[in-house]
């Protein structure tokens, strides 16, 4: 595991049908599904996926931090002046929550595992 670094993208999508139909016919990558409304990107250099999930997709593109331990990452979140804007939930591989950072930019910390 590759502690607070970045280890994944994602792309918010309201199709995300057209998006791997898209991305494959353009790259030639391929898609594990996770759902109606979720897809992730299986041979794009990095790990990334596609979101149309309403309740936890955001509106531009998300770079997603990966850490050992998501309580102490949200803590530091706060104290380093970043606002939280999705608090820690769980998903198929782990827990994560999102923050804005001083410039606004929405970012994700995510820990793998149940």
């Amino acid at each position: 595991m590759a502690v607070n670094r970045i280890a994944y993208f994602e792309l918010p999508s309201t199709d995300v049908s057209a998006l791997k139909t898209f991305y494959g016919k353009l790259f030639g990558w391929t898609f594990q599904d996770w759902g109606a409304d979720y897809a992730a990107v299986e041979d794009g250099g990095i790990n990334g996926g596609f979101n149309a999930d309403p309740a936890s997709k955001t509106g531009a593109p998300m770079v997603l931090i990966e850490t050992s331990d998501i309580e102490t990452a949200h803590k530091r979140v706060q104290e380093a002046g970043g606002t939280i804007t999705m608090p820690i939930f769980a998903y198929p591989g782990g827990r994560r929550f999102h923050f804005r950072d001083p410039s606004g930019n929405e970012l994700a910390v995510f820990q793998s595992g149940a």
